[in-house]
């Protein structure tokens, strides 16, 4: 007679959730109930997994915002990045560097929001928003290329313009639904037309 076979043992899994989509949860809550009111017990309960199988994935809150900072910058950076490359005309390269900001806030549209509620609490936070000025820096920058061009009116300051066409993007931050019916193509030619008549006129 042989002995019964025994039960198998029960394997200790990883948590449940693949890395980026547990960040992606966790930015989702940093943005629902602000990063600072935010603990890693708000997000274990969020997540309905234990603290302990957060730290599978990441150390600490503060790698979970590097990374939602670091999406979001490195999306926006590019855009910049491809503008300084075209070979066109200013206007051209500056209503690209729009309509792509555009694209990419809808596109990462829970880490560019996170980004654009920060408060400089933190060196990190700082480093994000240093960025973050260079960016509109660098949106002034090719204004006063296209003031230059004769495209723009000159009767803005480069840096004001840039700080307005941010404000205006950035404030779908507030009112954009990423699971609206809304038609992201025909929202990004309103807004870049809407820009080009302030600046035009």
């Amino acid at each position: 007679m042989t002995a019964p076979e025994a039960a198998p043992t029960a394997k200790r899994g990883r948590p449940g959730y693949e890395r980026d989509e547990l960040l992606r949860i966790c930015v989702r809550a940093f943005n629902e109930h602000g990063y600072e009111a935010t603990s890693m017990g708000t997000l274990a309960s969020t997540l309905g997994i234990t603290k302990s199988a957060i730290y599978h994935h990441v150390s600490s809150k503060e790698e979970i915002l590097e990374y939602a900072l670091d999406h979001a910058l490195d999306a926006l950076e590019e855009v910049f990045e491809g503008a300084e490359s075209l070979d066109v005309s200013a206007e051209e390269r500056l209503e690209f560097a729009i309509r792509q900001t555009i694209f990419v806030l809808i596109e990462h549209f829970d880490n560019v929001t996170l980004l654009l509620r920060l408060r400089g609490n933190s060196e990190m936070e700082k480093r994000a928003l240093d960025r973050r000025r260079q960016l509109t820096a660098q949106l002034g920058a090719f204004v006063e290329a296209a003031q230059r061009e004769g495209s723009v009116r000159d009767t803005i300051n480069p840096k004001n313009a840039a700080r307005l066409v941010f404000g205006m993007i950035n404030s779908l931050a507030e009112w954009y639904r990423p699971d609206g019916v809304t038609d992201v193509d025909a929202l990004a030619e309103a807004i870049v037309k809407m820009a080009f008549d302030g600046l035009r006129s």
